[in-house]
C-alpha cells in the first residue's frame, strides 16, 4: 500500500471553493470535494463526512451502496494488462474463501485443519521445486513475495554474520547483489535491513536482465548472497540460475568465497515447473538456498498470498525463529507479521486439487501461446518486441530436445526461449524516424480511453533510454480479447501519424481522475532527514506488479 497522510477536510473545502472548475457550480454543491455525494433514493449519505469518522452511522444497505458506487470508478480487472496479480477464481473457490474468511491462520489451536492445509501446500511446493529427498525443506506463507524476499534476505544475512563472527572478521558491512531489473521489494530489503545494495546494470542486448558474468565484479567477502530473478517484471526473461551457480563455484575454487543464491520466482515459480521441466533453476541447483513465489500471481489466487521455502531447516538460524506460547499451543514462526487470513492459503490448496499439475500446465501453455500470437502481430506492424518467448530456442539442451518432437508441435513452450507470458514492446526505429514527434506514452493514455491498462515505462539502470509498453497475458486475456487489443493498438498508433498526431498529443495529456489522491499523498520534503547527503538513493521507481 502507498503511504497516505491525514487530510484536513476544511483545507480541502477552502481549496475547492477557489478552484476555477467550481466557479460555475451551484452554490449548494460547493462542498463537493469534502462530502460524499448522494444518490436518488437514499439521502443517508448526503452530509456524511469523508475524512472524519461520522458521529452517527448510516444503514448497512446505504453504506454498501455508497462504497459500491465509489469502487465502480476503478478500472476493469479483466482489461488490466499491467498487473501480474490474479483477478478471478471459480465460483466454488469464491464460496470456499467466504466460508473461511474469518479464520486466522496463526490460531493453530482453533483452526488445526487450516494449519494442516498450510503444511501440505509447503510440501507440495517443495516437491514441485525439486527439494532434495534427504533434506528437510521448510517454508511458510507470507503476505506476498515482498515479505518472502525480506525473509529470504534476512536468513542469508544472519548466516553471513554468524560465519564472519566465527572467523573473527568484520560483520557490520554486508552487501547483496542483484540486477537493476529487480522488483522494488529487493531494494526495500537492502535499505530496510542495512545491507548495501549492489545493482548490476542491465543491457538491452541481454534482454534487460542481469548477466551472471557481469555480477561477479560486484561480489566480495561481504556479499551475503546473489538474488537471481526467474521472470523479470520488465520483459518476462528468466535470469540464468545455473550459470550463476557455476560461476560462483569457480569463484569459490579461486577465492574460497561461498556465496548462496536466492531465487526470486515471484512469477516464474508457477510457470517454469510446468512448461520448462528441463530448465535448472530450483533446488536441484545446489547453491539455491531459498525460493520465493507469489500465490496471487500465476499461482492463481487473489491478492495477498506469497510463499518462501528453504532447502533445509539448517539454513534458518535459531535467532530468527520465535517460539510462541500463545492461543493454547506452542509453535515456531519466522514472519514479519503475526495474524494472517487463512482463506488465501485454503484457496491455494483448492487450485492444487482442482487443477493438478496438468491443469497448471495447460493454462501456462495457453498463456504462452497467446503471448506469442500477440508478439508476432505487433512485430509485423509498427513495433519491436523486446520479450523473448516467441523466439525459437537456441540453447544446446533445448535444441536436442526439439529434435525429438514433431515439427508441427508449435504449442510446446520448450521450442521457444523460456520466459513468462509477457509481451514487452516499443515503437520500431522505422516508425520513430518517420514520426519523430510521436511519444510512445501517448499509446498508453489513448488505450486507457478504450478501457485497456497497458503501462509504458523506462528500462532499468544500464538501458534507461529505452521505453517499453508491456502486456501481461493472464488466463483472462483470451484469444478474442487479444485480437481486439491488437486492433485498438494499431488504430491508435496509426492515428498518431502525420498532422493528426499533434491533436492526439493534446488529447492524451494526463487527466486527474481522482483529486483525492493528491490530497492524501505525502510531501516527501517533510520526511525526516529528507535529501541529506550520503543517504541511499532509490534506483527503481516502479513496482511493475
Amino acid at each position: 500500500m502507498s503511504l497516505s497522510r491525514h487530510i484536513d477536510a476544511e483545507e480541502v473545502i477552502a481549496k475547492a471553493k477557489e478552484h476555477p472548475h467550481t466557479k460555475h457550480a451551484h452554490h449548494a454543491r460547493r462542498h463537493g470535494p469534502a462530502k460524499v455525494s448522494t444518490w436518488k433514493h437514499d439521502e443517508e449519505g448526503t452530509e456524511l463526512p469523508k475524512y472524519t469518522i461520522p458521529k452517527h452511522g448510516i444503514p448497512s444497505r446505504s453504506a454498501y451502496q455508497l462504497l459500491h458506487d465509489e469502487t465502480a470508478l476503478d478500472g476493469n480487472p479483466l482489461l488490466n494488462l499491467a498487473s501480474f496479480v490474479h483477478t478471478q477464481m471459480p465460483d466454488d473457490a469464491n464460496k470456499l474463501i467466504l466460508e473461511n474468511i474469518n479464520k486466522n491462520i496463526v490460531d493453530l489451536e482453533e483452526y488445526p485443519a487450516a494449519s494442516i492445509i498450510h503444511n501440505r501446500c509447503v510440501s507440495m511446493m517443495a516437491d514441485l521445486w525439486k527439494a532434495p529427498k534427504d533434506s528437510k525443506a521448510i517454508g511458510t506463507a507470507t503476505a506476498g513475495s515482498s515479505e518472502a524476499i525480506m525473509l529470504g534476505g534476512l536468513a542469508m544475512k544472519k548466516r553471513w554474520q554468524e560465519a564472519r563472527k566465527a572467523a573473527g572478521k568484520d560483520h557490520y558491512h554486508p552487501n547483496i547483489v542483484f540486477g537493476a531489473n529487480a522488483q522494488v521489494a529487493l531494494e526495500k530489503f537492502a535499505r530496510y535491513f542495512d545491507v548495501e545494495c549492489r545493482l548490476v546494470p542491465v543491457k538491452a542486448t541481454k534482454g534487460f536482465i542481469m548477466d551472471p558474468r557481469d555480477a561477479l565484479q560486484f561480489i566480495d567477502e561481504n556479499t551475503i548472497g546473489v538474488m537471481v530473478i526467474l521472470g523479470s517484471t520488465y520483459t518476462g526473461h528468466f535470469e540464468n540460475v545455473q550459470l550463476m551457480s557455476d560461476l560462483l563455484d569457480d569463484l569459490q575454487e579461486k577465492s574460497g568465497l561461498d556465496i548462496p543464491i536466492h531465487v526470486d520466482a515471484a512469477s516464474g515459480g508457477f510457470i517454469a515447473p510446468f512448461v520448462y521441466p528441463r530448465l535448472k533453476w530450483s533446488f536441484e541447483v545446489k547453491r539455491v538456498v531459498s525460493i520465493n513465489t507469489s500465490g496471487h500471481k500465476f499461482g492463481r489466487v487473489y491478492a495477498g498470498l506469497g510463499w518462501i521455502l528453504w532447502r533445509d531447516e539448517s539454513l534458518l538460524h535459531k535467532d530468527l525463529i520465535f517460539e510462541l506460547h500463545y492461543l493454547g499451543s506452542t509453535e515456531y514462526t519466522f514472519t514479519l507479521n503475526f495474524s494472517k487470513p487463512a482463506s488465501p492459503i485454503i484457496a491455494q490448496m483448492y487450485n492444487f486439487l482442482n487443477l493438478g499439475f496438468e491443469g497448471y500446465k495447460r493454462i501456462a501453455i495457453r498463456d504462452l501461446r497467446n503471448s506469442r500470437m500477440l508478439s508476432r502481430a505487433l512485430e509485423s506492424t509498427y513495433f519491436t518486441v523486446l520479450s523473448n518467448i516467441h523466439h525459437p530456442a537456441t540453447s544446446t539442451g533445448a535444441l536436442g530436445h526439439i529434435l525429438g518432437h514433431a515439427a508441427d508441435d508449435t504449442d510446446n513452450p520448450e521450442l521457444y526461449e523460456p520466459g513468462l507470458p509477457v509481451v514487452s514492446f516499443r515503437l520500431s526505429e522505422e516508425f520513430q524516424k518517420a514520426n519523430p514527434g510521436v511519444q510512445q506514452r501517448w499509446i498508453q493514455v489513448l488505450l486507457k480511453t478504450k478501457g485497456w491498462i497497458v503501462p509504458n515505462y523506462s528500462a532499468p539502470m544500464g538501458a534507461e533510454n529505452v521505453e517499453m509498453l508491456r502486456v501481461v497475458v493472464r488466463e483472462s486475456l483470451t484469444e478474442d480479447l487479444i485480437e481486439r487489443l491488437v486492433v485498438d493498438i494499431l488504430e491508435i498508433t496509426e492515428s498518431l501519424q502525420g498532422s493528426e498526431g499533434t491533436m492526439m498529443a493534446t488529447m492524451s495529456k494526463p487527466v486527474v481522475h481522482q483529486p483525492d489522491h493528491e490530497h492524501g499523498r505525502p510531501d516527501k520534503t517533510n520526511f525526516g532527514d529528507a535529501d541529506q547527503p550520503g543517504e541511499a538513493k532509490q534506483s527503481g521507481f516502479s513496482s511493475r506488479c
